[in-house]
């Protein structure tokens, strides 16, 4: 009898569980990206240790929850009972999106929901719902905009975006967070420090508002046709009035939150004319004057002189290259020292650029130096204009001759044959008295040796100089080298200013972006969230490690404005070095 009533017992026990139903159920399967998503967990058995997923890991913020409904009703003797968990979720990205699971304890058993996939497409345009919204809406006071200076610029001439984030008097703003940064493919680009953000009054779609510029950046087309600009998005938490007032009449506020985007821009740009180009055009635009400089032109064999070309001016300075001076074959010249001294302010670049060329003649005569010239495209005639330094004229005072011409040209190889007799008749007044008896050198092992060894530096010559080619030629290397060279010189530059915020947070972000263009090979122009995400999981980075590495990075940015404490600061520099050795391990 025990048996059966064991049975009996086991079998309604299973008949229970089978009835146990623990599900979620999404208000939509596709939304905007501004659209905010109702998601329910629901069991119809009460349950214990309830675990919602993650929902940053699939792509969403909480917004609203997690509130808790528990419902329970008999009928003919027949009860039910339904208890929920519910979320307001807000999109953080594009694309298919899945909602991991959840789990609850359910009489000592474990239950999971089934994964949840989730469109979610380009933000739309929200309806307007009474019922739903309160009487001030952040949809309707909250405009995110970028100003282009000029939407049809010549390539290489400079233009500026400048985002303004554009707030009603009823609304206050108390946080905000970039989603995605503007990409400038096709641009260089420079962003323009904003060291303290500061509201003004303007007007905008015919009212008076009030607006902050968030970033400024000047940007210089690398070439023509329809250009396109990707747009900033923003996450916004700021405070809305409702229709509810306090004891003294004042509106009770409440929390609100809209994400804004500035749109996609497309600039138009026009090639430089064909028409009137000179010849030695290396791409500069703007207006400029050119200098070629000797520190002197009489001087003696042996010493050295400086011959410094200099442009000064306003227009893309660092993008072209100076003219090379052609010197005669009797004078050795070296390779320049360039110096850069330009500023970017929001009109554009503006300063000079140098190139000292280090010259040390060999021979006694006069030389000459071929003028100089450099042409660049003048914006504001739409012409080309050259400008010539003329020609230079080197006296060299002593030191052996040459056979030639009182001037010694580039173009007059015919002319510079060494007299032998008269180059070296100065070593004739020195001797060395030798011992009679000394062994011959004509034939001595270190004659052999001597003869020989020029024949097996061969290989190591060529294999040197084949080395030199390539890594001339290595583009790509060359900048990844300097990258890496950039990125531990900002990181050292970053722990000198641990005690100074600002420019703490530049440097780190500086080195961070560096160890990027350093291991994945991309422009700063092509850095995105989601491309520096993709590329490092998909060269073999540790997702944690990925993750911490862009939280880091947007937090540079907001934490120059932020208040901070030196632990912090600290904690961020300590952070950044784990950070950056662990992913120097883990990415091929």
């Amino acid at each position: 009898m025990k048996k059966v009533i064991v049975l009996i017992l086991v079998f309604f026990t299973q008949s229970l569980l089978a009835q146990v139903e623990f599900e979620a159920k999404v208000s939509k399967n596709s939304l905007g990206l501004n659209e905010k998503l109702r998601i329910d967990f629901t069991m119809n058995a009460d349950g214990d240790n309830f675990t919602p997923p993650n929902f940053e890991a699939s792509g969403f913020k909480v917004v609203g929850g997690p509130s808790q409904s528990i419902s329970q009703s008999w009928i003919n003797g027949k009860s039910s009972f339904n208890k929920s968990y519910t979320y307001i979720l807000m999109p953080m990205q594009k694309g298919s999106l899945t909602i991991r699971q959840a789990s609850i304890e359910i009489n000592n058993q474990i239950y999971k929901t089934t994964p949840i996939k989730i469109n979610v497409t380009n933000a739309v345009e929200l309806p307007k719902n009474p019922n739903e919204m309160p009487a001030i809406s952040a949809d309707d006071n909250l405009y995110l905009v970028a100003d282009i200076s000029n939407s049809n610029p010549y390539v290489n001439e400079p233009i500026t975006v400048v985002y303004k984030l554009y707030f009603s008097y009823n609304i206050g703003i108390s946080n905000w967070r970039e989603l995605s940064k503007p990409k400038y493919n096709d641009f260089w680009s420079q962003n323009i420090d904003i060291k303290q953000l500061v509201a003004e009054e303007g007007m905008f779609k015919g009212e008076r508002y009030r607006y902050v510029v968030l970033r400024k950046t000047v940007l210089y087309p690398q070439k023509s046709g329809k250009l396109e600009i990707e747009p900033l998005s923003l996450d916004i938490d700021c405070q809305v009035p409702t229709n509810k007032r306090n004891f003294w009449g004042q509106p009770i506020l409440t929390e609100d939150s809209k994400r804004v985007s500035a749109g996609k821009k497309v600039i138009s740009v026009k090639a430089l004319p064909e028409a009137g180009k000179p010849a030695d055009f290396d791409g500069a635009v703007g207006k400029f004057d050119f200098k070629a400089i000797p520190s002197k032109t009489t001087l003696k064999s042996g010493e050295s002189l400086d011959l410094t070309l200099k442009v000064v001016g306003t227009g893309n300075l660092k993008l072209f290259n100076l003219p090379k001076p052609v010197v005669p074959a009797a004078l050795e010249m070296y390779d320049p020292e360039h110096t850069e001294n330009v500023t970017t302010p929001l009109s554009g670049m503006t300063g000079s650029i140098t190139d000292k060329y280090t010259i040390i003649p060999q021979y006694k005569g006069n030389y000459k130096i071929k003028p100089l010239t450099f042409s660049y495209f003048d914006l504001a005639t739409k012409r080309y204009k050259t400008i010539s330094s003329g020609e230079i004229v080197i006296n060299v005072l002593d030191g052996p001759g040459i056979a030639a011409s009182p001037i010694i040209a580039q173009n007059e190889p015919s002319k510079n044959k060494i007299e032998a007799p008269k180059s070296f008749a100065y070593i004739k007044q020195k001797t060395t008295l030798k011992s009679a008896e000394k062994e011959d050198f004509l034939g001595s092992g270190l004659f052999y040796s001597l003869l020989i060894l020029p024949f097996l530096a061969i290989p190591f010559v060529v294999v040197a100089k084949k080395k030199k080619e390539a890594m001339d030629n290595d583009i790509v290397g060359n900048k990844i080298r300097k990258s890496n060279a950039l990125a531990k010189k900002y990181l050292s530059e970053a722990n000198k200013h641990l005690n100074n915020k600002e420019p703490f947070y530049i440097a780190l972000e500086k080195a961070m972006h560096n160890f990027l263009k350093a291991k994945l090979n991309i422009e700063t122009s092509e850095m995105s969230k989601e491309k520096i995400t993709e590329i490092l999981l998909s060269r073999k980075g540790n997702p944690v490690t990925v993750a911490e590495f862009i939280k880091l990075t947007e937090n540079c940015e907001f934490a120059r404005y932020a208040p901070s404490t030196e632990a912090s600061i600290q904690q961020d520099y300590n952070k950044a070095v784990s950070i950056i050795s662990d992913l120097a391990k883990q990415i091929s």
